[in-house]
């Protein structure tokens, strides 16, 4: 394992919250991933279903987790189900659990063989009135990839057609969205591993330098110090690419005179970054892209420091930091006054067609955790202990020009702690690292 075990007390905790949460005399059950099949007998990393790591911390495939908290005996009240392990299988594909490691790792008692399942659950769904079946919720999810958690659905309804089944995702999302202090300091390493990476490639861009050298940098650097992988599949962004939001091909090479967009981000122990650093390939800002840089980077600040607070609804908020594009993109020169004059006194224009929107297409945040793009409840609101991006950004295609600036923070009442406080951001510091 690439990183130090997690205390089970955590999936302890997160396990109790979900079962205080469940309806009366209900079972809850929740897949792991599937291992992702390539062409012929190749096969891809696997990644964990976020919602059964949260609950248990088994990182592997082929494992159930079943909550049954009014079960009568205390057995049954929370089973863990794994793959059963051989010596063939340690041969072909490693070590996997055993019941006790399993147990150890989740702090769950009971640990099944997987193949127990299907007897254990005909056994208790008759003790049982509601069944919470598992389905990712998101608001942009759309895979036609049917995952475990989809056949086990559809397999269950088939079996037990007559009871009642619930959604576990709005209750998992209420818990989820609020971080332990376990979860940010396993956000705060994978930042800090995302940090190691951005030094290591300011002492080495220059003009001439292919944005795939960029991100091989960033992968030799996390590697090498426990992350798995990118968080993400990383934006490495030279010049006019820069105003392509996902950029993804990274094959181009890195110009002088050109900026460069990195949106990158590490993970550790299944948690994420979500990095935004936008450098000059040559050392030194040209005098507008210092302007443009100084403009996203004032907006992040007033973002960070006094927007995001508790209790302020996150869609008011993505409003005001987009009116503070809108002023910073005017002193630019690159909108009219009059213009943004009538379209506040227009009721009916959308803030999707304001004439700030060709320069500024993306929201200003999202939750940051188990998923890049983590979970949040409906309609929500700054709370303590949410962990949030901050990423303002200005395109100017008519120049060739992209910069956006990323930090992750951790809500505070006492003011918002900064995860990313010691990458560095500052103009002056950039050209310092660069130079040096």
């Amino acid at each position: 394992m690439r990183y130090p075990p997690i205390p089970a007390e955590l999936f302890i905790e997160n396990r109790s919250r979900l079962a205080s949460a469940m309806q009366p005399n209900s079972i809850a059950v929740f897949n792991s991933a599937d291992v992702p099949v390539l062409s012929a007998d190749g096969s891809g990393r696997f990644v964990q279903n976020s919602d059964l790591f949260y609950l248990s911390g088994v990182d592997q495939e082929e494992s159930v987790l079943l909550l049954f908290p009014d079960a009568k005996a205390a057995e049954n009240r929370e089973i863990l189900f794994v793959k059963k392990t051989s010596e063939l299988i340690a041969v072909w594909e490693g070590q996997k659990l055993d019941k006790e490691q399993a147990a150890q790792v989740s702090g769950i008692a009971h640990v099944e063989w997987l193949d127990e399942l299907d007897h254990t659950l005909r056994a208790l769904t008759q003790k049982a009135r509601k069944i919470y079946l598992n389905y990712n919720e998101h608001g942009r999810a759309s895979s036609p990839v049917e995952t475990a958690d989809d056949r086990f659905r559809k397999r269950c309804q088939s079996l037990y057609p007559t009871h009642q089944y619930l959604r576990p995702a709005p209750l998992l999302h209420q818990l989820r969205v609020i971080k332990s202090e376990v979860e940010i300091s396993l956000i705060q390493q994978a930042c800090d591993i995302t940090e190691a990476g951005f030094r290591r490639v300011l002492t080495m861009l220059k003009p001439g330098t292919l944005e795939y050298e960029i991100e091989a940098e960033y992968a030799h650097e996390f590697l090498r110090v426990g992350s798995k992988d990118f968080a993400y599949q990383p934006i490495i962004a030279s010049g006019e690419r820069a105003c392509v939001l996902h950029y993804l091909s990274n094959d181009q090479v890195c110009a002088d005179g050109d900026m460069l967009l990195m949106d990158v981000g590490a993970e550790f122990a299944n948690y994420n970054a979500d990095m935004t650093r936008t450098a000059p390939v040559n050392g030194r800002f040209s005098s507008r892209q210092r302007a443009v840089y100084d403009a996203v980077h004032r907006t992040l600040r007033i973002c960070i420091d006094e927007l995001i607070k508790p209790g302020v609804k996150i869609k008011a908020y993505q409003l005001q930091a987009a009116q503070i594009i809108e002023h910073e993109l005017l002193e630019l020169g690159l909108l009219d006054k009059n213009v943004i004059a009538a379209e506040k006194l227009n009721r009916d224009i959308k803030e999707t067609q304001k004439s700030y929107r060709q320069y500024f297409m993306h929201g200003v945040s999202h939750s940051l955790g188990l998923d890049v793009h983590d979970v949040t409840s409906l309609d929500p609101e700054f709370a303590e202990n949410m962990v949030f991006t901050v990423e303002p950004g200005i395109y100017i295609r008519e120049e060739g020009l992209g910069v956006r600036l990323e930090n992750n923070i951790v809500i505070k009442e006492s003011g918002n702690l900064d995860l990313m406080a010691n990458i560095p951001i500052n103009p002056d510091e950039i050209e310092d690292l660069m130079n040096a």
